[in-house]
């Protein structure tokens, strides 16, 4: 099948130059960026003849931890596997895009949190008739899901889908490249060990409190994916479709969400949700290798309210969760406790208007102007000195002096 799709060296190299406009946006100050931008033609060449003659290798990453907005092992790919990933992304992505559920909202374009929290409220408002009768929510999470996933697994998957997707398409390949080439890629990628030759950046003691299963240090053999590559967003969406049709077609659950391994079930039966349970449990163990969080397993009535996430959804509205305005005040203490150390420079100011206005972001798609206000307007603030408030308090602005060298 190979020979009939096979593309052309000027073809992928124009792809690749696509996919490196991709990988660098909103990456151009990073330092494996930078490098790479001063000789991007000759090594994009490099890399269409490594990837055209199947001598493709990934090269070692970065590892670190993230404590915000939970603590979190991340590997930051080099900026030349990044290319890469955007690459594969871009043949797979728009295909896939035809095949996953309409709530599966994780790395997709025009859905994500904000989505998926307007289709929760949407889906208990529907099942409640409008909040006059009974449903129950039932919320569960896959323990230590990137960790757990099998590659040989994964791997089959994405032969399936390739391979269903030209018979769909009555033998025309909708992937714009040699289904060869999808496969050799990703099983580059999956078959890297990126745990075993990555750069640690930071101390052992910030792996400290980290759950064995949430590191890749501690995944079996022939598991796992790297958290921070955008092929593992992609992959994990791919992995869990299976059970997004097992809940939907076989359990006839018709109000049903993911984000990632978080999914969310709304019903007006309570034993049915609560006998789901273990029939998801089973097909998890069966089908996928993975077990449910079994300290995650929530189930009540609608009016107690859900947290999903960064907002707790309630009849008639939704809050910011207790997370999400936690998060906001330490990222505010935070900077508080920074400026009060001296000058900052320009480039410091602005992640410090980054991060604000992330948090502010998400604060204000929800019932949140109370704390905005009390955290915002407190006196003690010392970034007064060199930003304003936006009316609404809906973000901070940089002062046109706090600009000037």
């Amino acid at each position: 099948m190979g020979d009939n799709f096979a593309v052309s060296k000027d073809k992928l190299l124009e792809e690749l130059f696509t996919a490196y406009f991709d990988a660098r946006l909103r990456k151009r100050n990073k330092h494996s960026q930078l490098n790479f931008e001063i000789n991007s033609e000759r090594l994009l060449v490099e890399l269409r003849d490594d990837i055209f003659n199947r001598r493709y290798t990934v090269s070692p990453g970065i590892c670190f931890i993230v404590d915000e907005p939970v603590k979190r092992e991340i590997f930051a790919a080099d900026f030349r596997d990044r290319v890469v990933h955007h690459l594969l992304y871009n043949y797979l992505s728009p295909v896939f895009e035809n095949i996953f559920i309409d709530d599966s909202y994780s790395c997709r374009k025009n859905k994500g949190t904000s989505y998926g929290i307007d289709r929760v409220y949407s889906f208990i408002r529907e099942c409640s008739r409008n909040y006059t009768a009974d449903c129950y929510v039932l919320k569960l999470d896959i323990e230590g899901y990137f960790m757990a996933m099998d590659k040989g697994i994964l791997l089959r998957r994405l032969e399936e889908f390739v391979h269903g997707s030209i018979k769909a398409n009555n033998g025309r390949n909708p992937f714009g490249t040699d289904p060869e080439l999808l496969f050799y890629l990703s099983e580059t990628l999956l078959s890297d060990d990126a745990a075993g030759h990555c750069t640690v950046r930071g101390r052992r003691s910030d792996w400290d409190g980290l759950p064995p299963a949430k590191s890749l240090f501690h995944a079996r053999e022939g598991c796992g994916l790297p958290i921070g590559n955008l092929t593992s967003q992609l992959f994990s969406n791919v992995y869990l479709h299976p059970l997004d049709t097992y809940v939907r077609d076989t359990l006839g659950i018709a109000y049903y969400g993911r984000y990632v391994d978080d999914f969310i079930l709304v019903h007006p039966d309570h034993d049915e949700l609560k006998a789901a349970i273990a029939k998801i449990s089973a097909f998890l163990d069966k089908e996928l290798r993975l077990r449910l969080h079994p300290r995650k397993i929530w189930l009540q009535h609608y009016s107690k309210g859900v947290n999903f996430l960064g907002a707790t959804v309630k009849p008639h509205r939704c809050y910011a969760s207790h997370r999400a305005c936690k998060n906001f005040v330490r990222c505010v203490a935070y900077w508080n406790f920074r400026l009060g150390k001296g000058e900052l420079l320009i480039p410091e100011l602005k992640k410090m208007r980054s991060e604000i206005n992330s948090h502010l972001g998400a604060l204000t798609r929800y019932a949140s102007y109370n704390i905005r206000k009390r955290i915002l307007l407190d006196r003690r603030n010392l970034f007064f000195k060199y930003a304003y408030l936006e009316k609404g308090l809906k973000r901070i602005i940089l002062k046109k002096k706090a600009l000037t060298p």
